[in-house]
């Protein structure tokens, strides 16, 4: 049985870390208002871009030229993963990493084989993550989210495009956290480039002759790339609130079982403290008799 010295200084321990999980669930609740306040309000300017664009693409010819949509034999693959710079958000991280090598396993097996699959990251776990898997990592943009901004995520969505259109890559996919609530988050695996043909939206009949201003080819060539940069500044918005709502999930259990613990531990104390006073009074009396006998 641990004597009392050890118990007591494992209850200070324990207790001190309790503080510690108490006070990041709240600094992550204050992040995850702010959080989930940009992403409720970045999702309907990017659902009416996404409609705007199949709207224009409908009755645009121009549009089916867009250097975006050239698709290609699959030689070279990037894959971009947003994770967040630090741990203790539970499995966050993990799902991230394990749905993007599950997704290059499934599709992209033979380019993994011939080291064609680069990855990149968007936050440093993802980072590690994915080099410790023995894979090329572009590094470029794992400080994104410590001044996240569209300028920010604007470069790394510039570098995929570029890329694309260069023929360094023949296909661009992100993996990240879906926003649902504070205890959900859903992994999406989307495809960046090149982009996929979506049908019209709900009353917009195709081959339909619309009348451009200042140009077709203007409108496509500003709408396309702008599209393109704003899903992935949505992907990192998104996988921004998960982070903070799967800390504050994680760092309520770390609370709880922080509470559980300092129960079992003051048990143990003073059941450790009544056996030494059991102890005492024993070697006391037995003391005692021991005199009165002489």
């Amino acid at each position: 049985m641990a004597n009392l010295k050890e118990v007591r200084n494992r209850i200070v321990s324990v207790n001190s870390t309790q503080q510690i999980t108490k006070a990041m669930k709240m600094v992550a609740a204050a992040k995850l208002r702010r959080a989930q306040d940009a992403i409720t309000q970045m999702r309907p300017y990017a659902q009416k871009l996404s409609e705007m664009l199949g709207t224009v693409s409908a009755g645009a010819e121009s549009a089916t030229d867009s250097p975006y949509k050239q698709a290609r034999p699959v030689q070279n693959v990037l894959m971009i993963l947003v994770t967040s710079d630090r741990g203790l958000c539970g499995a966050f991280n993990t799902n991230v990493a394990k749905a993007a090598v599950a997704r290059i396993n499934e599709q992209y097996a033979d380019q993994a084989r011939r080291g064609t699959v680069q990855v990149m990251a968007i936050g440093k776990k993802g980072a590690e993550a994915m080099a410790r898997r023995g894979f090329t990592v572009n590094t470029n943009h794992v400080n994104t989210f410590g001044n996240l901004s569209f300028s920010t995520v604007r470069e790394a969505a510039e570098e995929a495009m570029d890329g694309f259109v260069k023929g360094q890559y023949d296909v661009v996919e992100v993996v990240y956290n879906e926003f649902r609530n504070v205890a959900t988050q859903i992994i999406r695996v989307e495809q960046m480039l090149p982009i996929v043909s979506t049908p019209a939206p709900a009353g917009v009949t195709a081959n339909v002759n619309y009348i451009f201003e200042p140009g077709e080819e203007e409108i496509v060539t500003e709408l396309i790339p702008k599209t393109l940069k704003i899903q992935l500044y949505k992907a990192v918005l998104e996988s921004n609130a998960s982070e903070h709502g799967a800390r504050m999930t994680a760092m309520d259990k770390a609370t709880d079982n922080a509470g559980e613990l300092l129960k079992e531990l003051k048990l143990i104390y003073n059941r450790t403290r009544q056996a030494a006073i059991t102890k005492e009074i024993l070697e006391i009396v037995g003391g005692a008799e021991a005199l009165s006998s002489n």
